[in-house]
């Protein structure tokens, strides 16, 4: 299996260039049955990257574009009045899928996107006071444009502390861009379709062996110092909750999986951290006035605890 896991990494960094680290970030959520918020600028591949990693794994994607007039109904579905059989049908929103690209979640209200998220953490939906189940593979990927704010609705804190990972895309490097403006020139006219490397039962397969990985009591010690780190720091003005490092714990799993371990590492729990905490902390003014950069002061956290032996 880690060898058919191994090939798909391979095709997903061949696919999408320049994001080889957020790349894993992104399958790393996925098996570990989370959701990702993903932060950069249009034009970035974060759609693209969605969509791949959709057929990689045998799924179904759909996308919605967050509107400011976009309804919850638009999202979960809706009952409509069947005039000629004079029965009501219930109409399933585009949620009822694999993977679901979220695009623009803060160019919507909050009462939308509260229905989003509460089907992300219920993994259901209730229309007309019917609840139906999501798929058992069900996987969101949020997007939002950090330069950009007029006629927008930011996600509160709490809200975004619901998602696993938050990922920063940034532009590719030099080379990387001419070799994506290239593979365009070169395949606009073909298909852009991958090959899906598991089906949804092998996914949920992956999924339950992921969740066997160990966790030793050292390096739960070491998960739980560095979360209680950001609640210390002079520079931190609203740490991370528990919902953090368990966070870190379950995504420190899925990294380690995809290594092809059944143990998880110090160096396991540094690659997650940052972007498990960057949406969960908040700096203090004083920080902000002095133009620290969030990542910046997580890394420098992270490198300050001492790791387990």
């Amino acid at each position: 299996m880690n060898e058919t896991i191994q090939s798909l990494l391979q095709q997903y960094e061949k696919k999408i260039l320049g994001q080889q680290k957020n790349l894993r970030l992104l399958l790393t959520a996925a098996l570990a049955d989370g959701h990702v918020l993903i932060e950069g600028v249009p034009g970035t591949g974060k759609t693209q990257m969605v969509k791949t990693l959709a057929q990689l794994v045998g799924g179904l994607f759909k996308r919605i574009q967050f509107t400011p007039d976009l309804l919850p109904s638009d999202i979960t579905g809706s009952s409509i009045y069947n005039m000629k059989e004079h029965v009501f049908q219930t109409v399933k929103g585009p949620i009822f899928t694999n993977v679901l690209l979220a695009d623009e979640i803060n160019r919507t209200p909050a009462k939308t996107q509260a229905a989003l998220l509460e089907a992300m953490e219920e993994k259901q939906v209730t229309i007309q006071g019917e609840s139906y189940a999501l798929s058992e593979f069900f996987f969101v990927a949020a997007t939002q444009n950090p330069i950009e704010f007029e006629g927008t609705y930011p996600l509160p804190e709490a809200q975004q502390d619901r998602f696993l990972f938050k990922l920063a895309i940034d532009f590719p490097s030099l080379e990387e861009e001419t070799e994506v403006l290239q593979q365009v020139i070169h395949e606009q006219d073909s298909q852009s379709e991958v090959p899906a490397f598991f089906s949804l039962e092998e996914l949920s397969t992956i999924k339950q062996e992921v969740q066997k990985v160990t966790i030793s009591e050292q390096i739960a010690d070491y998960i739980v110092k560095i979360v209680r780190k950001t609640r210390e720091m002079e520079h931190i003005q609203r740490g991370a909750s528990t919902r953090a490092a368990i966070a870190i714990a379950k995504t420190a799993r899925a990294w380690s999986y995809l290594d092809g371990r059944s143990y998880v590492t110090p160096d396991d729990i540094k690659h997650v951290s940052l972007p498990s905490l960057r949406h969960r902390i908040q700096l203090s003014p004083y920080a902000e006035l002095e133009g620290s950069n969030i990542d910046e002061i997580v890394q420098e956290l992270v490198g300050s605890v001492t790791v387990p032996r």
